[in-house]
């Protein structure tokens, strides 16, 4: 019996790939996207330091919206209004291996439409 491949494991192999290819600084650190089924997570990270400089999720009070797609679109906003916040305007957009389509897409739009260029 041939089994299914594992949809994760693939995902993660395409996100070390990436990984290895991209890095953040201080001046333009990563913002890296994880997408569960429920929540969608963002981070900004300076991968010299190991540091998270800022994040932001649907979990915060701050995020509201009926669809997943218009939470995403709010974490988008947050992320790039706490990256003005500690005047960070450039960053490198790490999508996580997913496709950049849907919650990932409406994130990464939200966040260059309130300042953040990448």
């Amino acid at each position: 019996m041939i089994s299914k491949p594992d949809k994760n494991k693939i995902r993660q192999r395409r996100h070390m790939r990436v990984r290895g290819k991209i890095s953040g600084t201080a001046e333009r650190p990563r913002l890296s996207v994880y997408r569960s089924n429920k929540n969608i997570y963002a981070q900004l990270i300076d991968d010299v330091k190991g540091v998270t400089l800022a994040s932001a999720s649907t979990i915060d009070s701050e995020v509201s919206g009926k669809s997943k797609t218009e939470q995403a679109s709010g974490v988008g906003e947050l992320i790039a209004k706490r990256a003005a916040a500690k005047n960070i305007t450039n960053v490198v957009f790490d999508r996580g291996g997913y496709l950049y389509h849907g919650r990932v897409q409406a994130l990464a739009e939200a966040a260059r439409e309130n300042g953040l260029k990448f």
